[in-house]
């Protein structure tokens, strides 16, 4: 049972309940902003900050009219189908070569292990300014800048450290003598890997997966960098709606990623815990 032990001592008392204060008030610090996005959505004038009518939670000073201006504005229907045309296709180049690397990388044969593993990995590590300006001297002489592919390509080389991460804190658990078992039985690599290792380390794949999908859809340095106005995303267009014509409609827009990841983050962690629960590590 979780909490603190009966023969704690009163320091340790002490910082059990201060240490989750100032968790509590971490959380409040960084959830603070987007709870006054939300509300601020709603707002029928616009305007960035609340109205005395909102103030006075006078129904007239709400309204569902910025959510029906990005829903009916070419410019936003555009980016959304951008972003929902390239993120998948990231993600999915992102799961295959992560997981290969990831199983790969897990083999402790395999020579100079941790420095691959580091090389990988840089993405996340490297400054995004940094990525995305090499990214594009490096597009620029094979062709690939401005072009749908070379975007998703570095979409995807920035989700495939969160396949990698997910994929291999699955695999600590991976119980090797199964895979010797099916080899002993008569299956080659291929069945072996799709009928039972698959299925034990599906939930961290699943995982990586949304956290690689989130990524491509959140971002917007690199697509800058990268693309061009035909490959024009949702975050592009948000980042414009605040430089060039300030359109309260990116706070409409900005409420509907919210909820997105909270979905998504949600269905990471149940998939956590059923990977859990599927390595013994936790009770079903």
């Amino acid at each position: 049972m979780s909490g603190i032990p009966p023969y704690a001592t009163m320091p340790q008392r002490v910082w059990y309940y201060t240490f989750r204060v100032i968790c509590g008030l971490i959380f409040a610090f960084l959830i603070t902003p987007v709870l006054i996005v939300i509300p601020l959505s709603f707002n029928a004038q616009d305007f960035f900050t609340f109205t005395p009518e909102m103030l006075r939670f006078d129904p007239a000073g709400y309204s569902l009219k910025h959510y029906e201006d990005f829903f009916t504005s070419d410019d936003w229907q555009s980016a959304l189908w951008n972003s929902l045309k390239i993120a998948p296709m990231a993600t999915i180049l992102s799961v295959g070569f992560g997981t290969l690397a990831a199983i790969g990388l897990s083999q402790p044969h395999v020579p100079f292990r941790r420095a691959i593993m580091a090389i990988l990995i840089s993405p996340m590590i490297v400054p995004l300014i940094i990525s995305a300006a090499g990214m594009y001297f490096f597009y620029s002489r094979i062709g690939l800048q401005g072009t749908y592919l070379g975007v998703v390509l570095a979409h995807a080389a920035l989700g495939i450290p969160f396949v990698i991460i997910t994929v291999t804190a699955t695999l600590v658990g991976f119980d090797r003598s199964l895979t010797r078992a099916a080899a002993n039985m008569g299956a080659d690599p291929v069945t072996t890997f799709f009928k039972v290792q698959m299925p034990l380390i599906l939930p961290g794949v699943i995982s990586g997966g949304l956290f690689a999908f989130i990524t491509s859809f959140d971002e917007v340095v690199v697509v800058i960098f990268v693309g061009s106005a035909k490959q024009q995303t949702l975050p592009w267009q948000m980042y414009i709606g605040l430089r060039e014509q300030i359109s309260p409609t990116i706070l409409a827009v900005a409420t509907i990623l919210v909820a997105i990841s909270i979905c998504l983050l949600t269905t990471v962690e149940l998939l956590r815990r059923r990977s859990e629960r599927l390595r013994g590590m936790s009770p079903g």
